[in-house]
């Protein structure tokens, strides 16, 4: 047995971040969370910080850490998607208020310290928002970069375009200038973006084999995705809505399920029009350096085996 790969989880709880942590929470012999980092995205902080301890108290994980971190983009004013998660961000099912604690000090110096104490190459970040709180830590530590194992997230689009405005998907778009800054890292990322999830459809029978397991997390999850792909079915006419997060922690788990290629991707920051989006040079057409892994395929099936299986062991 391998040691189990560890991990710090930055996320804006979102019915889909839940599912990614839950998908983490139930792979505990490859995985270990060394903490949860909070940020403003789908619903502001005091929401998202609120949400992902949650999700830990479904799990019974009142041992994993849960840091709060920035409640603003860097330069700009905070968008939000109330309209895509409801008012609490976890809008479906009846969620007890959390009696775990966050955990004091700032969610930047935990990825600081955590990166600097850990060995060089032994943490991966794992984002599922926007990027402000792994650019702040970049910033403010730069010698921690080179000790990041690799940086996997969900954010973008190439072909398949936005979801926030035809150009930008929603973690890009809410903070540019961060996701600029950890593009132009050296980081080494595997980029989730909407051409991949928009192949993971939370369709009926894939629904009902969560229902089936009928754990708490697994009825929590359910009545999530039943709220939150109503918005996805209304926008694309689909059987059911795409499930974007997860894809993150699949990869981790079982990376034979997805298909991309190494490509420049470089990130608009002043374009009114195009603000946000992920400038992917897939086709290779200039000489920019390749600086991340971008998917574009997925194994749907095999995904939401492997989703599902996870949660009967939660």
């Amino acid at each position: 047995m391998t040691e189990p790969r560890k991990i710090i989880i930055d996320t804006d709880p979102g019915q889909d971040d839940a599912a990614a942590i839950f998908l983490a929470f139930g792979s505990r012999e490859e995985i270990d969370v060394l903490g949860i980092t909070t940020v403003a995205g789908n619903v502001p902080l005091r929401l998202t910080s609120r949400n992902a301890r949650i999700v830990c108290e479904l799990c019974n994980r009142r041992d994993v850490k849960v840091f709060a971190g920035a409640d603003a983009p860097l330069k700009r004013k905070l968008v939000t998607a109330e309209h895509v998660h409801g008012k609490t961000g976890l809008d479906g099912p009846d969620l007890p208020e959390p009696t775990m604690d966050l955990q004091p000090g700032h969610a930047v110096d935990f990825i600081v310290e955590t990166l600097r104490n850990e060995p060089e190459g032994a943490v991966t970040l794992c984002t599922l928002g926007p990027l402000t709180n792994i650019a702040l830590a970049f910033q403010k530590a730069p010698d921690i970069v080179a000790r990041v194992r690799e940086l996997v997230m969900m954010g973008g689009g190439f072909f398949e375009g936005g979801n926030i405005t035809p150009a930008a998907e929603f973690n890009i778009y809410v903070d540019p200038e961060a996701a600029d800054i950890v593009f132009r890292s050296g980081v080494p990322i595997v980029m989730m973006p909407l051409d991949v999830t928009h192949q993971l459809l939370t369709r009926k029978d894939r629904v009902a084999r969560i229902a089936a397991v009928g754990s708490a997390p697994a009825k929590a999850m359910v009545e999530m995705l039943e709220f939150f792909e109503r918005f996805d079915i209304e926008k694309y006419g689909s059987d059911g809505g795409p499930l974007h997060d997860p894809t993150v922690i699949a990869y981790l788990l079982k990376p034979e399920l997805f298909k991309g290629r190494d490509c420049n991707v470089e990130i608009e920051v002043t374009s009114e029009l195009t603000v946000g989006m992920t400038v992917v040079d897939w086709w290779h057409v200039t000489d920019r350096k390749h600086n991340a892994k971008v998917i574009r395929h997925v194994d749907s099936d095999g995904f939401f085996a492997l989703l599902t299986e996870r949660f009967a062991r939660l």
